[in-house]
């Protein structure tokens, strides 16, 4: 069915189509028969599926990453689709409009989108009062970040304002240091810079009765050198897992034109041609860490077999973005089916 619609949505912008779809998902919510019709469609229940991560119970492997529901308005309508977490932001302490438009683009003949928003949000305040009511029985991730007008000499405070307020109303943190549409934000992965974060942010958890995971999403550009200094940073200061990886600023290796990828400009490019990237960093991680180390894989999952790819790589969860643009709603099901269709053999 999405594939017949697929081309109508893509005469339309891709910021201009995350609107109507965010729209359209919030309105089947509110309908009671709708609600009901899209659970039963969907969700898949059963005891093969269901992960331990990080001390947590999730139903299933599949989540929405972060960038989807950057006010934690849509968590509750996207829980109709089978996920068994969404994960809210980037958040910012103080709300900003993220960079110009336009700033979101499809690479169709490779499957990829290519993204600058610059965390645009509401605020942390604004996503604290989405997440006061109810959570609909699944899991729910706060990934965090500093304002763009925030020198990175500073950013550790943004970071612990948004940790300190969403500490109540969330299963886990993500740290976002990698993301490429923030102005020196990748700066943030130095060991002092980092360091300093989380140790920040380990302070601020001891004091809390209860202990929530703190994950760190990390790039999929880092030289292997770099990866295995935040690996030692991560151990040293107790970080519970990591989510890997972000979005890539390489083009490389892409079968759409040269000159209509560099009419884009710049941007983290996810979906398709990330894939590999997401194995690579995934599979070191699992070889360094003795697969001691919890990992959400996300990056180019587009089929059942790309989530299944990752988890063999060492990822327990996995998250999606660009795959629902692309393969449409039906994914988390398809990954669901198939993870199902492994446990079987």
């Amino acid at each position: 069915m999405y594939r017949f619609f697929r081309p109508v949505f893509f005469k339309f912008s891709a910021e201009t189509m995350h609107g109507f779809v965010a729209g359209l998902m919030r309105l089947a919510y509110v309908i009671f028969p709708v609600r009901v019709l899209l659970r039963r469609y969907f969700c898949i229940r059963h005891p093969a599926l269901e992960r331990e991560f990080c001390g947590i119970h999730f139903a299933n492997p599949v989540g929405l990453a972060a960038g989807f529901d950057k006010n934690a308005t849509l968590y509750k309508a996207f829980s109709l689709l089978g996920f068994s977490f969404i994960e809210i932001g980037t958040v910012t302490p103080e709300k900003q409009q993220g960079n110009s438009k336009p700033r979101l683009f499809r690479i169709v003949e490779d499957g990829a989108l290519v993204n600058r928003m610059g965390f645009n949000n509401k605020g942390v305040d604004a996503a604290v009062k989405h997440l006061k009511s109810s959570h609909p029985g699944i899991v729910i991730g706060g990934n965090i970040g500093k304002n763009t007008a925030t020198p990175n000499a500073d950013a550790t405070l943004d970071y612990v304002q948004c940790f300190k307020k969403l500490y109540p109303y969330v299963d886990y943190f993500t740290v976002n240091v990698s993301c490429p549409n923030v102005a020196h934000l990748n700066e943030l992965q130095n060991k002092e810079s980092l360091t300093g974060i989380l140790s920040a942010i380990v302070r601020e958890r001891n004091q809390q009765e209860k202990r929530k995971p703190v994950l760190v999403k990390i790039s999929p550009d880092l030289s292997i050198m770099q990866l295995k200094e935040i690996l030692q940073i991560v151990e040293k200061e107790k970080i519970d897992g990591i989510v890997a990886v972000n979005t890539t600023t390489q083009r490389t290796d892409l079968a759409s034109g040269e000159e209509y990828v560099k009419s884009i400009g710049n941007g983290g490019m996810s979906g398709k041609p990330l894939k590999w990237k997401a194995l690579e960093t995934i599979n070191y991680i699992r070889q360094y860490t003795g697969g001691k180390l919890p990992v959400i894989g996300v990056g180019g999952i587009m089929s059942g077999k790309d989530a299944i790819d990752l988890i063999h790589a060492g990822a327990t969860l996995v998250q999606v973005y660009s795959g629902l643009v692309y393969e449409g709603p039906t994914l988390v099901k398809k990954i669901n089916q198939a993870v199902l269709q492994l446990s079987k053999k």
